[in-house]
């Protein structure tokens, strides 16, 4: 059974100076947001959130501006207490930890990078990477090597000796990035890191962190307002909408089986070619799928997890239906081409 390395349980964040009669008043009554507000002024940050992350899962967090998603990821490093709940990092409950464990959580368990950096501008970036060391009192010699090899990671090695302002915004966050690695923390809050950087970069950067947290198995908390890095990143996403977790999924299954109107509305322009898999439109081997006196012997053959783009490749190269297999070889299902036509139009 995979280890759960984050856990949240009926946590609230409600700001203000009457968040008790607040909260009250929420949990009995229901009110809302606005209401909240008007009634209290109080600002409800995070409602009645409960979810896990397994080690090595990149989960995303998203939302509108206001919906509760920053609010939520600092409160994984204590640096917002919550209302009411639980939180658990590393099997560790938040809220328990003196001043004293926190701090040593914070250096060496938990890395985090904003979106804007924060570099120290008059030190290099070997020195911006080696500070958090720096601070957990290090030798220096342990600090260099350290830092060098974080640097290696994220492909800044001949950078060592130069100053933020030398480099571009992108080469900026890597520093950011390297920096959180160089202590080797378990966990990783990202909190729209690549959300100020121009598209080629933001995707190259994408492209790069997902590689590199796969490899080091970190486990990571990713905030987005952007639903198509969410997709491109997360291995499950979180959609939040005025504090409340409104739906957590795989990608495909927040693009196909949206909760409510909310989350259709930010899905509906996703294409789906790249993200639905065969196992989603599949169908029984039965005679209703496969026509009088075709042989199914020469049918092409592909895993479930293949997706549509891929499919409609095979299906032009071929007038037979495709098979569908598990892990094992094993047939399990099948996709004609009326049967891919359906899966590329998706749901009305």
């Amino acid at each position: 059974m995979t280890e759960d390395v984050i856990q949240l349980e009926n946590v609230w964040k409600i700001f203000g100076g009457n968040s008790e009669q607040a909260m009250k008043a929420v949990v009995e009554e229901g009110l809302d947001k606005a209401a909240v507000l008007q009634r209290f002024s109080c600002v409800v940050g995070i409602a009645d959130v409960s979810f896990t992350v397994p080690r090595g899962e990149i989960f995303c967090i998203m939302g509108l501006s206001g919906s509760g998603k920053s609010t939520l990821i600092r409160h994984l490093n204590r640096l917002i207490e919550p209302s009411a709940g639980n939180i658990k990092v590393l099997g560790r409950d938040m809220s328990a930890l003196s001043h004293n464990e926190l701090r040593d959580v914070r250096a060496r368990h938990i890395g985090m990078v904003f979106q804007h950096m924060a570099l120290l501008p008059h030190r290099t970036v070997l020195d911006n990477v080696a500070f958090p060391l720096e601070v957990q009192g290090l030798p220096k010699a342990r600090r260099w090597e350290t830092s060098l090899h974080a640097l290696s990671l994220v492909n800044l090695s001949g950078y060592e000796d130069r100053l933020p302002s030398e480099l571009s915004g992108g080469m900026q966050q890597r520093v950011g990035l390297a920096r959180a690695l160089a202590s080797d923390p378990e966990v990783l809050l990202m909190d729209e890191p690549f959300s100020a950087l121009d598209p080629l970069i933001r995707r190259e950067l994408q492209d790069q962190f997902v590689t590199l947290t796969k490899t080091l198995q970190k486990t990571t908390i990713f905030i987005t307002h952007d639903l198509d890095e969410a997709i491109r990143i997360g291995d499950r996403i979180a959609i939040m909408k005025d504090g409340h977790l409104i739906q957590v999924g795989t990608p495909e299954e927040i693009v196909m089986q949206p909760a409510d109107d909310y989350v259709a509305d930010f899905v509906k322009d996703i294409s789906n070619l790249k993200l639905v898999c065969a196992h989603s439109i599949m169908r029984e081997i039965n005679s209703e799928t496969v026509p009088a006196g075709v042989n199914l012997a020469d049918a092409p053959r592909v895993d479930e997890n293949t997706n549509l783009n891929q499919l409609i490749d095979i299906a032009i190269t071929s007038e037979l239906p495709i098979i569908i297999t598990d892990a094992t070889g094993a047939d399990i299902g099948i996709v004609s081409k009326n049967i891919l036509l359906q899966g590329i139009k998706g749901k009305e």
